[in-house]
């Protein structure tokens, strides 16, 4: 009853992060005119791909990607993301394989690249895993402003409580918008529509 009860709690956290985050990008773009491409978001990391291999910003640029942050014991937020990110792809048709799709782990002591292999062998084929060691991960995190913050649990077990926005990135690497955990699905095709649009 007890992990069910913390387990309740980081999700209601969870989306009330996100909620918060998407609220903030929204006033800023509403308000100020400004292109949300100018907040500072991204930037140089050194981390490993389910391959065990180096992937850096520079392998995501070239074309435009999503990035999500969560971890495979994730009860709820996580999978649900990954399974809306891959009918949003699915939705745009041929257009979808023209975006890239990258779940970064914010748990790298548990989330080894075979273990994340193994996770996301169950969701869309396009979605990418990207972990590594706590001080590379540290740093991506940092880099893309996401709040990640271990939770203990019982049995000296933990959760993990993060940030659920998943962000849109241009090809250049540049900050475009979000997508809302659990944003309507035509509404989020839009901003993938806008997303490629941006592309030229």
């Amino acid at each position: 009853m007890a992990k069910l009860r913390y387990a309740l709690w980081a999700l209601v956290f969870v989306m009330g992060i996100g909620l918060a985050y998407a609220t903030m990008t929204w006033t800023l773009n509403r308000t100020s005119g400004n292109s949300l491409a100018a907040i500072d978001i991204g930037g140089p990391f050194e981390a490993l791909g389910t391959d065990g291999k180096a992937i850096t910003h520079d392998t995501m640029k070239g074309r435009p990607h999503l990035v999500f942050f969560g971890f495979t014991n994730c009860p709820d937020v996580c999978p649900t993301s990954l399974y809306e990110t891959g009918q949003w792809l699915s939705s745009l048709g041929d257009d979808g394989n023209k975006i890239d799709a990258y779940f970064v782990s914010v748990d790298p002591a548990r989330d080894t690249p075979e273990q994340m292999g193994d996770y996301l062998s169950a969701f869309d084929k396009r979605i990418k895993g990207i972990t590594g060691s706590e001080e590379q991960i540290t740093d991506l995190l940092a880099k893309w402003r996401v709040f990640a913050q271990k939770v203990p649990l019982e049995d000296d077990d933990y959760t993990m409580n993060h940030t659920a926005t998943t962000y849109l990135m241009k090809s250049d690497g540049s900050f475009f918008g979000t997508i809302a955990y659990g944003e309507n699905i035509d509404t989020a095709k839009r901003k993938l529509e806008r997303l490629l649009q941006a592309e030229g």
